[in-house]
This record gives structure tokens, sequence and C-alpha cells, in this order.
């Protein structure tokens, strides 16, 4: 039989055999959280599969949040399990739904986490949402999201440094500028270092040319920020530390505050007249109560401020490429390890960020 049509008969032979072999799905990781109070659990899925005007992204790495562990404990509104936790992500888009441009295909991309803002700058409307709950997140190896939400990661940041900016960085900035509006040469007091919002919070006011004074429970901490800028830092657990810090740096113009509680006192007594105090949480609860004469008397201005706009989002990025800034990370992770990450925050021992590696 002539070689040549002996191989013809081979490959026909081949080809029926391939044709045979059904397509095989990839299969993406996701972490879970099925119960309340209970580790996430580590599952194979199918791979994504993005609707009109949405794309899948693959995860490079993400980070935590305490907004995860709040789920977790069901301390959180509207939880429905189960669900794929996180909020921050970074990686590269690997498919478009209908209606996207497949030139966004193998783009390097960051995603904003918070889902129809609205069209007003002043408040989130009531269809806002963030990544992770009530849509799956981005404790995965892919995630699909609207394309709106994309952003092209930093070229100065790496897949971690880019994970770990999303949410706690837009938080920071709405609270800092938009809502705080800082003023280079200002005197800034943030409360509570080390957390991921107050630590790039930190590192803005610092770029944006103000004073900043830090506190917390930590001495270590302290050390840290002074390290990253800020001029000095006091012990909050001691009752005199308000009145330690008016005598050596004076009163604060703006301060970014996320605990509350019983320390507000603290604050409303320490800002300078015609203050602003911005509260982004009250992870210790309300105030007891109000001094409404200092408030009135020294003319001082309570603001809140919850995650940010678009607008917000987009200044953001492009503070952090004009400044340079870098998230500050805490630690590095496997995705696997996740539940470690999140456990830790009870005892809040972090400076900065904790990132999960997933696709190298």
């Amino acid at each position: 039989m002539p070689v040549a049509h002996l191989g013809s008969l081979v490959m026909a032979k081949f080809n029926r055999e391939f044709v045979r072999v059904p397509k095989q799905r990839n299969i993406m990781k996701a972490l879970s959280l099925k119960q309340l109070k209970t580790p996430l659990e580590l599952e194979d899925r199918p791979e994504l599969v993005p609707a009109a005007n949405q794309v899948v992204v693959q995860l490079k790495a993400a980070s935590v949040n305490r907004r995860d562990y709040w789920i977790t404990q069901g301390m959180y509104p509207g939880i429905e399990l189960p669900v794929v936790l996180g909020s921050d992500g970074a990686g590269v888009v690997a498919q478009c739904g209908d209606g996207v441009d497949s030139a966004w295909v193998g783009r390097e991309v960051l995603i904003n986490p918070g889902v129809n803002w609205g069209d007003v700058q002043a408040f989130q409307s009531d269809e806002f949402t963030i990544l992770g709950l009530p849509a799956d997140g981005t404790f995965a190896t892919e995630v699909v999201v609207p394309v709106s939400q994309l952003a092209a990661k930093p070229a100065h940041l790496s897949w971690q440094q880019a994970a770990a900016l999303p949410l706690a960085g837009v938080t920071a900035y709405r609270a800092m500028f938009s809502q705080g509006n800082l003023q280079a040469g200002e005197k800034v007091l943030i409360t509570g270092i080390g957390g991921g919002v107050a630590t790039f919070a930190l590192q803005y006011a610092v770029a944006a040319g103000a004073q900043v004074w830090v506190t917390s429970s930590s001495q270590e901490k302290i050390n840290r920020a002074v390290e990253l800028g800020a001029q000095a830092g006091f012990n909050y657990r001691d009752e005199t530390w308000s009145k330690q810090m008016k005598q050596q740096a004076g009163e604060p113009n703006l301060i970014i505050d996320s605990a509350g509680g019983a320390g507000y006192k603290s604050l409303l007594n320490l800002a300078a007249p015609g203050g602003r105090i911005v509260n982004y949480g009250a992870t210790t609860g309300p105030p007891d109560k109000v001094d409404m004469f200092k408030l009135f008397w020294k003319q001082l201005h309570l603001i809140g401020s919850t995650m940010g706009s678009p607008a917000d989002f987009a200044r953001m990025l492009k503070f952090v490429e004009q400044k340079k800034i870098a998230p500050v990370i805490d630690s590095v992770r496997p995705l696997a390890e996740a539940n470690a990450a999140i456990e830790s925050m009870k005892s809040s021992t972090q400076f900065g960020k904790m990132v999960l590696e997933i696709n190298g």
C-alpha cells in the first residue's frame, strides 16, 4: 500500500477518534460560605459564562476585608447562602459577553466592588450592592462582573498590591477627600491605624501634604505609621490621649474615624473649631451621647461616608498613580488559606491588607 494512502487512513482514523472525545469544560475553584460561623469550603465549579455587558476575569489575587468576617458571623444585612465572598480582586479579562468590546480580552484589570451606585454623587442608590454578597465574589479563580466595574491595573502595582486597593482604597479616598475635603497643610487624626482603610487614609493624607497623627492600642502599629509618614501616635487606651495630642500637636482640622462608641466624646473635645469628623464605620457601636453644645459652639461638621462612587473610584486611581502609592500588604496566603486570614480579623493584629494569591 502506498505510504501516502496509508497516512490518509491513519489520519482518518485519528479524526474519527478525536471527534468522539467530548469537549471538556474548564473547572474553576471557589471558596463558598454555606453556613454561618463555619469555614469557607473550597469546591470545583463549572467555568463562568458572562451574560450581556458582563466579563469573566481570571483572577491573579484577591484581598480580605472586615466585611468578609462580619458576613461569616451573620453580622451583616441581607445574607443569602451559599455565597462566594470577596470584594477585591485583580486579574486578566478572559471572556466577554454580548455587547462588550472583545478588545477587553487579555487586559490587566482591577475591579470596582461597588455596583449600582446611582446617578447622585452625594449618596448611593437603593440598588447599591457590594461584590461578594449578594453576587459571588473574588475568593475564586474567576469572577463575572459588569464591564462597567473594570479599571486598568495601575502599572506600578503588583497583582497583590492591585488586589489590595479597591474597597479599602476607595473608602479611604471618599472619606478623606470627597467627604472630608482635606487641604494641604491641615492637621489630620486617623483613629485605629492598621486596618486597611485607615492605612490608606494615612498614605493619602501624607501624599496630599497634610500633617497626620494616629491612634492605636499597639505601639508597634504606631511605629509603623510613623515610618509611613505620620508625625506621631497615641494609645487610645490611655484616657488622657486626647489631652496629650492637644498639648503636643494642637487640634486636628479633620478626623477620620471608624470606631464611634465611647471614644467619640474625645473626638468632639479634640476637633478644632470648624473641624470635620468623618465616620466610615462604627465598630464599637454608637456613642453614649453627643455633646450638642460642643457641636454647635465649635461649629463642627459630623459627616458619614460609605464606600465610594464611580467618580470617587476613578479619582482614587488617578491619585494613586500620580503619587505612586503602593498598598501596605500585611500578609499573602494562597486562596485555600483564606479562612486563616478571615479568622485573624478577630484580633485585629494586621497592619495593612491581607491578600490571597490565586493564579500566581
